[in-house]
């Protein structure tokens, strides 16, 4: 196995609240999205619904992940003013999370 050099995936999984307007949502996401282009070391966002079958999901219904270049750099997103900024503003709609950081590893077979 080999893991990546460098990488880092931080992975936010989220459950909004019943009060949270599908309008508030996307205006979220679009913030959380801005990210990306705010803070240096964050690199890449994508996100996403659940569409499993498996029913396996614990009421997490969205999935955030962002791509940096190192655990420092996550040390530093999470540090950064415009994040601390935008956390103030999400975390208070969601009713649950999940957030894994991790080194993505490569298996070769």
């Amino acid at each position: 196995m080999e893991e990546a050099k460098g990488v880092v995936k931080h992975v936010l999984l989220a459950k909004f609240k019943d009060s949270t307007t599908p309008d508030q949502i996307e205006e979220l996401i679009k913030g959380y999205a801005s990210l990306v282009h705010l803070v240096p070391p964050m690199k890449a966002f994508h996100w996403g619904k659940d569409v499993s079958a498996e029913n396996m999901h614990q009421g997490f219904t969205h999935v955030f992940e962002s791509t940096f270049e190192s655990m420092e750099g996550i040390a530093e997103y999470v540090a950064h003013p415009a994040h601390v900024e935008f956390a103030n503003v999400f975390l208070p709609q969601l009713e649950k999370i999940v957030v894994v950081d991790y080194k993505p590893t490569t298996v070769h077979l």
